[in-house]
């Protein structure tokens, strides 16, 4: 059985707290409960994990058993080439989602640097956001197959 991991950066621990206008009204305990629920309709795991720490998501990408990450690095998505090497090496599919949509925000919002090292993005749709991105990770991973 395949074994995902989501990974949320910073200030994504405040959903349903901060800006409901760009990023929903729902919590993160109700987005990893939707997470959750798909990931057992798909047959697979689901590890999820949050942190407003750059080296921490940088640490859980290079130790995970997981075959496949769907990130949001949340403002990081922005600068951290550090986090996006550590995107580039890792072995298994990497899709990058956002609930709100980054290409419509301000000018500072709209590059990824992350994008390139990942295989898709995902953005713009709230929590069906992540939903999606989900599917794909076992979508590719079926491809490997």
């Amino acid at each position: 059985m395949h074994k995902v991991l989501v990974i949320h950066g910073p200030n994504l621990n405040r959903l349903g707290q901060r800006d409901p206008l760009q990023y929903g009204a729902g919590t993160l305990k109700e987005l990893e409960r939707s997470l959750l629920e798909l990931a057992v309709e798909l047959g697979v795991t689901l590890e999820t994990f949050q942190s407003n720490h750059e080296g921490k998501l940088i640490d859980i990408i290079q130790t995970t058993d997981a075959h496949g990450i769907v990130i949001n690095p949340g403002a990081l998505t922005h600068y951290s080439y550090s986090l996006r090497d550590a995107v580039a090496d890792y072995p298994g599919p990497v899709v990058e989602a956002h609930l709100s949509n980054i290409h419509a925000r301000e000018p500072f919002r709209q590059q990824s640097v992350i994008a390139g090292a990942a295989k898709g993005q995902i953005s713009g749709l709230g929590f069906n956001s992540y939903l999606l991105a989900l599917r794909a990770v076992v979508a590719l991973l079926a491809e490997e197959l």
